[in-house]
């Protein structure tokens, strides 16, 4: 078993605990807080588990092996540090630091000390982001052209970071991770802040992408609507991905196709004799087994920590999905 601390038991953090305690390979011997609710809460639920509010009492225990930190987003490179300082490995909530030198000192870090430094970018540990992977990976959509994406909700409003940062990097993480992790030539931002001044509430966000490749994501938290949504158009087939819906994954065989037409002179390859043909067959939507994305990402972190297993969220995963983030402020 794996010795793992939790820093921090807000919003995210009793999801994280819930899994840690519940995982067969991990001990998770102690939870930090500086709110003594919050330590209350661990202790009514989970008896065994020791708190503190003193970090330096993890980060001082030879037997912790690793640290989840799961705090507001300003203390994550600093905590992040500190833990692979002494000789931790790291899972960090999202995003893993608020600038991209500061994920690239942290993988450096940890590469140096041969530690694990993982990102939570939970959706890549969704079955049906994976699925749809599968399905670009395979060409089964052809050329992908676009992908959009709408993550909205009248929900929690956050001060310590807009809504690009709290809400996109879901979206960018799955973007970056099906198609294989590109830089993108361009990024465009258009944000509104109505509630505090500073603090965009909504954002739209245009990514440029090789290939003629383009991606557009709308986050928000003062919509009607709870929305977790993104579409892949592709040449072939189109895909449709609701995260809210009992039926997640929706496959279109959907298009437009150039066809040669006959020329006057008997000729099918004249470039000015062609028309398009709107294409319409079968819709999908296959069945995908749940599982709980958080329970399989702490498995991939303890199986990259006992085995050395390549961490698929690492700190370069993270890294451009940061500089992606800062590209459009």
């Amino acid at each position: 078993m794996v010795n793992i601390a939790q820093i921090g038991v807000g919003y995210w953090g009793p999801n994280l605990l819930r899994n840690l305690v519940s995982n067969t390979n991990v001990n998770l011997t102690t939870v930090v807080d500086l709110s003594e609710e919050r330590r209350h809460f661990v202790e009514s639920h989970y008896p065994s588990v020791q708190t503190t509010d003193n970090v330096e009492d993890i980060f001082n225990n030879p037997e912790i092996e690793a640290v989840v930190i799961s705090t507001p987003v300003e203390t994550h490179y600093d905590l992040a540090i500190k833990a692979l300082n002494a000789g931790k490995h790291i899972l960090v909530e999202k995003p893993m630091a608020t600038t991209s030198d500061e994920v690239n000192a942290i993988h450096k870090l940890a590469t140096d000390k041969n530690l694990v430094a993982m990102v939570g970018h939970t959706f890549l540990f969704n079955n049906t982001v994976r699925t749809i992977k599968k399905l670009i990976d395979d060409g089964e959509l052809g050329e992908i052209r676009y992908i959009y994406s709408q993550r909205v909700n009248l929900g929690r409003i956050r001060s310590d970071v807009d809504a690009l940062w709290n809400l996109a990097p879901h979206d960018i993480s799955i973007i970056q991770y099906w198609l294989d992790e590109p830089n993108p030539e361009q990024v465009d931002r258009h944000g509104m802040s109505f509630v505090q001044d500073g603090i965009d509430d909504v954002v739209f966000m245009n990514i440029k992408y090789p290939n003629n490749v383009m991606a557009n994501i709308h986050v928000s938290w003062l919509d009607p609507r709870k929305i977790r949504r993104m579409t892949v158009v592709g040449s072939k087939k189109m895909v449709f991905y609701d995260d809210i819906a009992q039926n997640k994954i929706t496959i279109f065989d959907k298009g437009i196709d150039r066809m040669a037409v006959l020329g006057e002179n008997m000729d099918f390859d004249n470039g000015n004799t062609f028309t398009f043909q709107h294409r319409s067959g079968d819709v999908l939507m296959p069945k995908v087994n749940w599982i709980e994305p958080l329970k399989t990402e702490i498995t991939h972190f303890v199986d990259c920590i006992q085995n050395g297993t390549k961490c698929i969220t690492d700190a370069m995963h993270a890294e451009k999905v940061v500089r992606i983030l800062e590209m459009g402020s």
